[in-house]
């Protein structure tokens, strides 16, 4: 295939992205000429000058770009040249391309543009990423298609696996990023105006908010804390419907999509065969609320970029853990006979008479596990206690016992509970199929992993574990995190799990032919056996 080039468009989407460098260039300009004394004329005249310069370089600069970039498709690879001043010319064998993204915000979109991502699931940056920016849609979905091979093939069912419901934005604020959000307006805010040359927060304003909190406690403390609320929630809703508005999760032939954004579309494939398992994320906010989410464990998926702060193998919003369940049991079946043959709609159950893993219950950690996380919630408490009650001995404060006194009130209650809760978490089961285990409390995991994606194990003891007769169970993967642990799980009991989790691994590493499993004598810990 001959080369090819990018959008022309581009250049149109270009100069309107430029006002957001115009509008405050301009503005600064403007505020530092009145200071000079200019004339009204002259300033304005400056300022036009000012903004036709900025959007002349830039649409100059994109004009270059597009003129020394070219992209085509081969049989073998899809390559890329581009450089203006430094040319590169890089490829990507197609048999090694695990996904292609599809991103266009609000100004691409009006253009009918599409950025693409071509990538081989390494890390961004280390030349394993291809992007194409920006291509018109059509031609960037029939890319997709091609190097995915994904055909127009229909499939049972109308192939949906989740759809938006609106009434899942209930779950937006149950999270800590709530409770900051007012935090976060103010520092975005004070670094918006300071663009523009507006300094509000001069030393004058500062004193006087302080003499206000300091005169009326009772009041001032309250109303701040309720309004960093207020705009912390609010905000956390307006996050829930531009990054998931018009969700859809979505098979096609082979292959799972994900399509979500109200105002940048986003579009991630995902080959059936690539899954690993799956995660239900219940961060601890959401957990009390009764939501959940649902991420994939999958290899080749695109790792997220340092600027990045969306989470890549996330395939749902914020939803009931119900449903949440029942997405992730009909994921975790993709690519087996039968997989999606019964499609539970949203609110309902399952038609699937099939026990899921989430509902069959999983097996509880011995009583050591929960003596451990105890101990080290009360031994926590003491020590925060103590440093508390450090600088009223320093400074000789008036009724300084107060503060360790706090701590010890609040914070040992906080942490019994949160032990507890710690410990009513922990858990596995093996399936005919999965290895799923649990774990967490304030952001709890459970992740039920492919045993034919399980390429290794490892097992580790630190010498409190070894006393309370446990140890930590690490299953190795090439999926997702890479390694997943079953945490604090009776000695025999793990060893006896990974033994027939994946047959035949474990087994010339153990000791004996007794009930319970031991480690040959004389290995060193951490063990770590891969196939």
């Amino acid at each position: 295939m001959s080369w090819r080039k990018l959008s022309s468009r581009s250049l149109g989407a270009s100069a309107v992205l430029s006002l957001a460098i115009v509008v405050p260039a301009v503005t600064v300009l403007v505020r530092t000429l009145i200071g000079l004394d200019w004339s009204l004329g002259a300033t304005v005249a400056a300022g036009a000058g000012a903004a036709v310069l900025i959007v002349a370089g830039v649409l100059a600069y994109d004009g270059a770009r597009l003129r020394s970039t070219r992209w085509r498709l081969t049989t073998e690879r899809l390559e890329l040249r581009s450089g203006i001043a430094v040319r590169q010319h890089r490829s990507i064998p197609r048999d090694r391309v695990r996904s292609v993204d599809l991103t266009a915000d609000p100004v691409r979109r009006v253009f009918g543009l599409t950025v693409v991502k071509v990538g081989t699931g390494e890390h961004p940056g280390e030349g394993t990423e291809l992007t194409l920016d920006p291509l018109p849609r059509w031609e960037a979905e029939e890319l997709r298609r091609t190097l995915l091979r994904t055909g127009d093939v229909p499939l049972a069912d109308d192939g949906a696996v989740a759809e938006l419901r609106w009434a899942w934005i209930r779950y937006a604020p149950l999270s800590v990023w709530s409770f900051a959000g007012g935090a976060l307006v103010l520092g975005a805010l004070y670094k918006l105006l300071d663009a523009f040359g507006v300094n509000l927060f001069t030393t004058g304003t500062a004193t006087g908010a302080w003499d206000w909190v300091t005169g009326q406690p009772w009041l001032a403390v309250p109303l701040l804390v309720a309004a960093n609320v207020v705009i912390g929630v609010a905000g956390a809703l307006l996050l829930f419907a531009e990054s998931w508005g018009r969700y859809r999760l979505e098979r096609e032939p082979g292959r799972l999509r994900l399509r979500r954004g109200l105002l940048t579309s986003r579009s991630l494939t995902l080959e059936e065969r690539r899954l690993r398992g799956v995660e239900i994320s219940e961060p601890l906010l959401l957990r009390l609320g009764g939501g959940a989410r649902v991420k994939a464990v999958a290899t080749g998926l695109r790792k997220a970029a340092e600027n990045e702060t969306e989470d890549v193998a996330a395939l749902t919003p914020p939803l009931p853990r119900a449903l949440a369940e029942q997405i992730a049991e009909r994921v975790m079946g993709l690519g087996r006979p039968g997989a999606g043959a019964s499609r539970a709609e949203p609110g309902q159950a399952a038609t699937s008479t099939a026990v899921g893993p989430w509902r069959a219950g999983l097996v509880a950690h011995p009583a050591a596990a929960r003596r451990r996380r105890l101990v080290r919630a009360v031994v926590t408490v003491v020590v925060l206690a103590a440093l508390a009650g450090v600088p009223p001995l320093l400074w000789t404060w008036q009724a300084g016992w107060i503060w360790p006194a706090v701590v010890l009130i609040i914070g040992l209650p906080t942490g019994l509970w949160l032990a507890a809760d710690a410990y009513r978490g922990l858990g596995h089961a093996l399936g005919p199929h999965h290895l799923i285990t649990r774990k967490g409390s304030a952001a709890r995991r459970t992740v039920a992993l492919d045993r034919s994606g399980i390429v290794g194990w490892t097992v580790e003891q630190s010498f409190f574990q070894r006393r309370a007769g446990l140890l930590t169970l690490s299953a190795t993967t090439a999926a997702g995190d890479g390694h997943y642990d079953v945490v604090d799980v009776g000695t025999g009991e793990g060893l006896d799990l990974a033994a027939r989790a994946v047959p035949g691994l474990l087994e010339p590493f153990l000791a004996g032919k007794s009930s319970e499993p031991r480690i040959s004598p004389g290995l060193p810990m951490p063990l770590y056996w891969t196939s």
